[in-house]
């Protein structure tokens, strides 16, 4: 169940340089290019004469001409021209709504009538030269509500990132869980620890000591339709913490955005959003390194996770207080798709 009347991360920019790319969201098989004034466009993947992937062809004049008859096609989906054919008359392919933003491009999959850019998320990081960012994507054969679930609750930190993040701390902290309307915050704090290798590093990074007690902060946002943002960082002791000045503290954004590819397939954008030192590369990439290591931990886990719910359909899962981010979530999600069903038809 995918909420369509939504904007999802699509892709990056760098995937369609070179070539059109064919992408599957949210169920439905679409195909990325530029036309020729550079603006991104987002067709259907399906040639209107022989039904070939339109991904598999090629860009030619800001047009898309399929990699089997040579059929083109316009940035609007209208067939333009075929060699020694008359093609006026056939059916345009469907478009999407699809905007370039924050150095991502996103896709309405839904109603195209009520997609409104002004409602894309905001990221105060982008385009901001005191921010740096770094991330990439994975492919993870699990339900996007899972990715969710693990993100809202942060305890697994302790087995799964074991060598980086995690630490037994993180279970002895109690998270607090709270709804902003379509919002789920869930936090957690922890004083005087020693700081996981991951945040050493990151103090380091920063000139700051790594061998000091700190304090440690988590604060995970999900908002609709699958994207969490979360607060992370370390502090030395003694100096107010998540509110301490940046003179004492290494802190970022993890930047998580989900978008559901079927019912057990994700495209999973991940990043981190940092705002210091932001003009150091080497640091950037660092950072970049250790995250993708610590989420490609996280991707064998949840694929592993999906087949045993896929093999025991019957099982019902238990409950506990660490999983109230992600059942909250989930709640904001069934609640917007039961309201947005009648404009669907039928929720996908």
């Amino acid at each position: 169940m995918f909420l369509k009347n939504a904007w999802y991360v699509a892709c990056t920019p760098d995937e369609i340089a070179e070539k059109p790319l064919g992408r599957r969201i949210c169920n439905e098989r679409m195909v990325f290019f530029r036309g020729l004034d550079g603006v991104v466009s987002a067709l259907e993947d399906f040639c209107p004469h022989r039904g070939a992937p339109l991904s598999l062809g090629f860009v030619r004049d800001g047009q898309l001409v399929c990699g089997y008859h040579g059929l083109t096609v316009d940035v609007q989906g209208k067939c333009a021209s075929m060699p020694c054919q008359r093609v006026g008359g056939f059916p345009a392919t469907r478009r999407f709504p699809a905007v370039e933003r924050y150095g991502f491009i996103w896709v309405w999959p839904g109603d195209a009538a009520l997609a409104d850019p002004e409602t894309i998320h905001p990221l105060e990081w982008a385009d901001n030269p005191e921010w740096a960012y770094g991330g990439g994507l994975y492919h993870i054969a699990c339900d996007y509500r899972l990715m969710i679930d693990n993100l809202m609750d942060l305890t697994h930190e302790t087995y799964v990132h074991a060598s980086s993040i995690g630490q037994a701390e993180i279970e002895e902290s109690a998270p607090q869980t709270k709804i902003e309307g379509d919002t789920v915050v869930t936090s957690r704090f922890m004083e005087n620890i020693m700081p996981p290798p991951f945040w050493a590093a990151a103090l380091r990074g920063n000139a700051l000591a790594d061998d000091v007690p700190c304090d440690r902060w988590q604060i995970c946002r999900f908002t609709p339709p699958s994207h969490v943002m979360i607060e992370v960082g370390v502090a030395h002791a003694g100096h107010g913490g998540y509110h301490a000045d940046a003179r004492h503290k290494a802190s970022s954004i993890v930047v998580d955005f989900i978008t559901p590819e079927t019912e057990t397939s994700i495209w999973y954008f991940w990043g981190m959003a940092r705002n210091f030192r932001p003009g150091d590369v080497e640091l950037t990439e660092t950072i970049r390194e250790g995250q993708g290591k610590i989420f490609s931990e996280d991707l064998a886990m949840l694929e592993a996770q999906q087949r045993n719910l896929l093999d025991y359909p019957e099982r019902n899962l238990l409950k506990l207080n660490i999983d109230a981010g992600g059942v909250q979530s989930r709640r904001v999600l069934d609640r917007l798709m039961t309201e947005t069903q009648p404009a669907l038809g039928a929720a996908s």
